[in-house]
């Protein structure tokens, strides 16, 4: 697991090639990371299954409830991702969606 700290953001990218091996350190190690935006950079997997990156939502929700973002990058259809998981294409967009996120909680929505 490779860690990148800009600002408050954290860009987490696995170096393991083990998607499950991942979520499950991320979890682990998820109070480590929880005052951070956090970007999960996986654009590297091809063919990922939907429920492969739907497996992230649990962890997704814990972590919003702490009033950060959560953004993952990865190359799937983004229409067929659960609900409340953001997924996008670049980690730029990402940080583009963190920071929409970061006004929408200044303005108190």
């Amino acid at each position: 697991m490779e860690v990148e700290h800009k600002g408050n953001t954290c860009i987490i990218k696995d170096t393991q090639d083990n998607l499950t091996a991942f979520l499950m350190k991320l979890t682990h190690e998820h109070k480590t990371f929880g005052n951070c935006n956090l970007i999960l950079d996986i654009s590297h997997y091809k063919n990922l299954a939907i429920k492969e990156i739907n497996a992230f939502s649990a962890l997704s929700k814990t972590h919003i409830k702490g009033k950060k973002s959560f953004v993952i990058v990865a190359d799937i259809d983004f229409n067929k991702v659960q609900g409340k998981l953001v997924v996008v294409p670049t980690v730029q967009e990402a940080h583009d969606m963190i920071e929409m996120d970061e006004i929408e909680r200044d303005l108190g929505f």
